[in-house]
């Protein structure tokens, strides 16, 4: 073992010495926040084996319950981040060629011994076999830096190609990535992003579509071509195996990027055309497609990272009126999406941690209502991936995640108290204090 991972592998296991893992603990009198039910103004949740034993104003405590008095506080569901790389470090290498092809600029040359990419049957940009769940480092800090913030889930994906792999639900706490493996796959990832030598399939976005539509048409065809060797193996072929399109047919759903109100639309019909169950992610620019959105029923992970000026961009550059209107609407989608009773999801999308409660805020300014934030964070990520039964909200039988504040979550001032991650007990890190002013003048 590498003194780095010697390094990471101790202040894990430090980590998890420092949860406390009591027998029961009951957080008494405290105002609770169940979001799939009424808030609770003085109610108790009791916790046992990691599980939510009860939750309500009349709950018994009993003997063995380490007891935290919860006058003055709050118990919500943990917050979920819908979709990120956190938790993984060790990503598969990207397909050859510059990330900037992506966007349109020149890729790079293909070396003489690389076969040439011909069309989708080669398979390029496709790491659709790759778990998540296999790439998780416990050590990672970003996931203590998450939980410090009120995340105790997340759904990691892996990234670098148009399929870029199987997204795996986590618990954000835990020495052994077993442990911290809440469903998998949830997901395929799908980014679009075009990387791969110059003048080969896919070289545009077109392609990718296209390329994105094969795969999906090859899986239903390769499910097809197994289903009927199992039934009849005697005298037929038996089908290649394919693992890009094994990877592919082992998700429950296929997350689409789309940014515009028009991209949008296409994805939904894109995904019905197709017959997959599918998840719009990114969509800053969903207040303009909010009634398709709801009419085809199709869930959304918003992008808490809205659109604005590149920090160092030219402040006198011009800009387009489209653009103003899509940095100032662009936090109103989550009220829009919440109005027509659209299922919808916060995601962080490099949003830093600092920087969550103003993210937050824009979209409060915006329309949307507390109670609705909250959910976005928690019900709704969980129902969106088919773990609702299981977490997002705090009922009798659910996974205890949970944190309690000392005041209105995403309120100014609002301190996080505590952190239950499947019953184990964290507290955040104590700010750092700040940095002493520097002395000016002579003495």
């Amino acid at each position: 073992m590498s003194a780095l991972r010697w390094v990471s592998w101790f202040l894990t296991a430090a980590m998890a010495l420092h949860a406390e893992f009591p027998g029961a603990i009951a957080i008494r009198d405290a105002r609770v926040v169940t979001v799939s039910g009424p808030v609770l103004q003085r109610g108790t949740v009791l916790i046992r084996n990691g599980l939510i034993e009860g939750a309500g104003a009349g709950i018994a405590i009993p003997s063995d319950a380490w007891v935290i008095d919860g006058t003055g506080l709050t118990v919500y569901p943990g917050l979920i981040d819908a979709l990120g790389p956190t938790g993984i470090v060790s990503a598969p290498a990207p397909p050859p060629g510059p990330a900037a092809s992506a966007r349109g600029a020149g890729a790079a040359a293909r070396p003489a011994d690389v076969p040439l990419t011909k069309g989708p049957e080669d398979r390029p940009s496709n790491n659709s076999w790759i778990r998540a769940a296999d790439l998780i480092d416990p050590g990672d800090t970003r996931i203590s830096a998450a939980r410090n913030a009120g995340f105790t889930s997340a759904v990691a994906v892996p990234g670098g190609s148009i399929f870029s792999g199987e997204a795996a639900f986590l618990n954000l706490a835990g020495s052994r990535k077993s442990r911290m493996v809440v469903a998998a796959p949830v997901a395929q990832y799908v980014t679009m992003d075009r990387r791969g030598y110059a003048g080969e399939f896919p070289a545009s976005l077109l392609g990718s579509i296209a390329y994105v539509r094969q795969v999906i048409l090859d899986a239903g065809n390769y499910k097809l071509e197994k289903a009927a060797w199992d039934r009849h193996a005697a005298g037929a072929r038996r089908p290649d195996y394919d693992r890009a399109l094994e990877g592919f047919l082992e998700c429950p759903r296929v997350l689409l990027p789309a940014r515009s109100a028009v991209e949008i639309e296409r994805m939904i019909r894109f995904a019905a055309e197709l017959k997959t169950p599918a998840v719009i992610y990114g969509a800053p620019e969903a207040y303009g497609a909010v009634e398709f959105i709801a009419r085809t029923k199709v869930p959304v992970l918003l992008s808490l990272n809205w659109p604005a000026r590149a920090r160092d961009s030219d402040p006198d550059a011009p800009v387009s009126l489209r653009t103003l209107e899509l940095w100032d609407r662009a936090p109103s989608s989550a009220a829009e999406l919440a109005k027509a009773g659209a299922r919808f999801a916060f995601y962080l999308d490099g949003t830093a941690l600092r920087d969550l409660p103003k993210a937050v805020k824009r979209a409060l300014d915006a329309g949307l209502s507390r109670a609705d934030a909250v959910r976005a964070f928690t019900l709704s990520a969980a129902e969106i991936y088919g773990l609702d039964d299981r977490l997002g909200s705090i009922e009798k039988g659910k996974m205890a995640n949970l944190i309690v504040t000392d005041g209105e979550l995403f309120q100014e001032g609002t301190r996080l108290k505590y952190i239950f991650v499947a019953g184990a007990k964290y507290e955040p890190d104590p700010p750092e204090p700040p940095a002493p002013a520097a002395r000016g003048g002579a003495e």
